[in-house]
């Protein structure tokens, strides 16, 4: 059983990790329109801070699959949970500070079963879960990838014989409309994680009788990640609206228009997928139907190599942070 000093850690800590989450993650919802001045930055930070945070409130399927699917909740101790949210706040922070387009789902992935191995062995994971939540990680970049390439590939041959002043201005409009569908996906799924880790530690410390997110639970983690999310991610934003190719404003709605649809769908289905690779995966795509040599492969290298270490990595660095606390509890 949790104290309820060990819980009140773990919910700071969640709290933490969604207002890290939010600005480590802004850049998924308004890179592409700021770049394109579609929309002004302080305008960008407000339309996905307020659709993140009502995107927050629409389901509680992906903090179910977080909070069951790695570690069974009952055998779940509070060191486990506040050195795994450590874990992924440091991995967030150090990819934040470098510029690096990495993933908070696989930071947070990643510090639970580093702490459950740190604490229990491997055998304690539910390797099954892990395995069903990698697979949808890996799947739904490739999935942006193709509908990104798909759904550009698509509008080119719709609008090839309009003006490309005026297409890009019709656009440049349409993007405040994607830009609000990404920022609301986004919220669907990514703050839902925390509401997971939370519920776990209900469950844990017998203040919840079953895995049923509470009202309030929603409301903070909503919170946490609007307003980290106001603060914005300015290093990652020019990461991902002008690195990987030149994007005008058609090339950024379909980016946004198709990582909205595909992370939308899996928070529908309970799979927590990384809002940060589909989306940069999607701005790929879009950039390789508009011309495969304008993508600037070797920053897609670089995000690539991020999706593969940052799991490992985060891991790692939770059964580090597990050793040393263990040696002042």
């Amino acid at each position: 059983m949790f104290s309820i000093g060990i819980i009140v850690v773990v919910v700071f800590l969640a709290l933490c990790f969604d207002y890290v989450n939010g600005f480590h993650d802004t850049a998924n919802a308004i890179a592409t329109s700021v770049s394109t001045k579609a929309l002004s930055p302080r305008a960008a930070i407000m339309v996905a801070a307020s659709l993140n945070f009502l995107g927050a409130l629409s389901g509680t399927a992906v903090a179910a699959t977080i909070g069951k699917s790695i570690v069974a909740p009952e055998m779940v101790t509070g060191l486990v949970l506040i050195t795994a949210l450590i874990g992924a706040i440091f991995w967030n922070l150090f990819t934040w500070y470098f510029g690096i387009p990495s993933s908070s789902s696989h930071a947070l992935i990643g510090g639970l079963v580093g702490a459950v191995i740190a604490g229990f062995g491997f055998s304690y994971v539910q390797w099954h879960g892990f395995f069903s939540i990698f697979s949808g990680l890996i799947i739904a970049p490739i999935v942006g990838l193709l509908a990104g390439s798909l759904v550009m590939t698509l509008l080119f041959w719709v609008f090839k014989t309009a003006s490309p002043a005026l297409t890009n201005n019709k656009f440049r409009k349409l993007q405040i409309l994607s830009a609000c569908m990404a920022s609301f996906a986004h919220g669907s799924n990514d703050a839902q994680k925390s509401m997971g880790i939370i519920t776990m530690a209900l469950v844990s410390g017998g203040l919840l009788g079953t895995f049923q997110v509470p009202l309030w639970v929603k409301m903070a983690c909503a919170g946490a990640m609007a307003l980290g999310t106001a603060v914005g991610g300015w290093k990652i934003i020019r990461t991902m609206g002008g690195k990987i190719f030149r994007i005008e404003p058609i090339n950024g709605f379909a980016a946004d228009f198709t990582s909205s649809l595909v992370i939308y769908a899996a928070s529908l289905m309970g799979a927590p997928v990384s809002t940060t690779h589909v989306v940069s995966s999607s701005i790929m795509g879009v950039g390789a139907a508009k011309r495969l040599r304008g993508v600037r492969w070797n920053i897609a290298r670089q995000i690539i190599i991020a999706w593969f270490v940052t799991i490992p990595s985060s891991a790692l660095v939770t059964m580090l942070v597990y050793k040393l606390l263990t040696l002042f509890v």
